[in-house]
């Protein structure tokens, strides 16, 4: 650790003798949303299908597309390591409804993989994808803890960055985002906390949020299940694998001077969309999610 850098937590664990705690959130019934239909998503993922899209994601650039419900998308990394931070939005809520990282942290984990869900914001609370394939599931927990596919943190923004380094720099994440749902009419205020594949992160011994160098490799990949109809948004991270990440546009020596730029360490991203090829059959018997129907009025 820097000798500037404060921490409020102590590294040192306290015994109180408590007993171990289980999970917050946790199924009450064999029923229960959060027990995974396996064999169905299993055989979403092994059935026959087609590419309908694919969309090739230039480095320190953001792509939006649209998703059918029924439909698969896969995000990979072509060229080697990069981090990729993702948004979704149901696409027939004018970008109202949409993914809900704290809650999904809860539901599932602060690293999500294979049979996770993603679920969307009040009042809608449903879920939007299921994740259905993952080259790095495995990967993880590192010795430091570390862990892919991170819920823990979210993204990079020009916000943060000229609130630490004084630089005003455009390209970011949130930027990145933002620029590309405005063909489907979003606005900045849009853009909300995300999903970082690919992205190795976890909490160290003071409770801090760290991120090590992007473990992917050529060809690794995400795949998800879309549950409704998406909007999807994704950044080829401006930090790039995160190898040579820092404040303002490069990484810093120990003077806190920044010593080269990141584009050396970004790669391109791809985006495809398939549609299976006997949809009436593999999905025979499900249902796209509908909004929990609370029915109180909050007491008002």
């Amino acid at each position: 650790m820097s000798s500037l850098t404060f921490v409020s937590q102590k590294a040192s664990k306290k015994n109180h003798n408590y007993p171990k705690p289980i999970p917050a959130y946790f199924p009450t019934s064999k029923d229960s949303i959060l027990i995974p239909k396996f064999e169905f998503y299993d055989l979403v993922k092994e059935s026959p299908r087609h590419l309908v899209a694919s969309h090739h994601v230039p480095i320190r650039s953001g792509k939006a597309w649209k998703a059918k419900k029924g439909s698969i998308v896969r995000i990979s990394t072509p060229e080697g390591p990069q981090v990729c931070d993702f948004n979704c939005w149901s696409a027939d809520s004018d970008f109202k409804e949409h993914m809900w990282a704290s809650r999904t942290r809860q539901l599932h984990s602060a690293h999500v993989s294979v049979y996770d869900k993603l679920w969307s914001n009040l009042p809608y609370l449903r879920p939007m994808l299921t994740i259905i394939d993952d080259s790095l599931a495995d990967y993880g927990p590192d010795e430091h803890n570390g862990r892919v596919h991170d819920l823990l943190g979210t993204r990079c923004d020009p916000y943060v960055d000229k609130l630490l380094s004084g630089q005003d720099n455009d390209f970011h994440c949130h930027s990145n985002l933002y620029r590309a749902i405005r063909e489907y009419g979003g606005e900045e205020e849009n853009i909300h906390d995300v999903l970082n594949i690919f992205q190795l992160t976890g909490l160290n011994e003071y409770d801090q949020y760290f991120m090590e160098t992007c473990p992917a490799k050529s060809g690794d990949y995400f795949e998800f299940f879309c549950e409704i109809d998406l909007i999807c948004a994704i950044s080829a991270c401006p930090g790039g694998d995160l190898s040579n990440w820092g404040w303002g546009e490069g990484a810093s020596d120990e003077n806190n001077q920044n010593v080269s730029d990141m584009t050396g360490v970004c790669r391109p991203l791809q985006v495809e969309v398939f549609e299976l090829d006997d949809p009436l059959a593999v999905l025979a018997g499900w249902e796209s999610p509908s909004p929990v129907k609370y029915n109180g009025n909050h007491g008002i």
